[in-house]
């Protein structure tokens, strides 16, 4: 990969493994720097969070994993396009209040 792509994670214990990080640096790949305890600063986190509630909330529930892929991928793509926007539109406001909080968690 090289220079050409920033590798992001969310600083989960697996991904800080010394293995991990030396295979990074083999790889010239460049990470982002990532502040602690802020999975509020990665959209895809509160999209899982969305597709999770979405499928929960189904009458009946999937009972097979067919089912299951079947209302992920149903609820994926229907998702409201408006609840996206609104939150890409609150990172500023994220980042904000995590530099504002010395990186400890958010109201978000």
């Amino acid at each position: 990969m090289g220079t050409q792509f920033v590798f992001m994670d969310d600083n989960a214990r697996p991904h800080r493994a010394n293995i991990v990080s030396e295979c990074l640096q083999s790889e010239d790949i460049t990470c982002m720097d990532w502040p602690a305890f802020s999975p509020d600063l990665n959209p895809v986190e509160h999209v899982w969070d969305m597709l999770g509630r979405r499928v929960a909330a189904r009458q009946p529930p999937p009972t097979s994993l067919p089912e299951l892929w079947r209302a992920l991928l149903f609820e994926w793509c229907n998702i409201p396009q408006d609840q996206i926007d609104n939150l890409i539109l609150s990172m500023p406001s994220r980042c904000t209040d995590c530099i504002a909080s010395s990186e400890r968690h958010t109201m978000y």
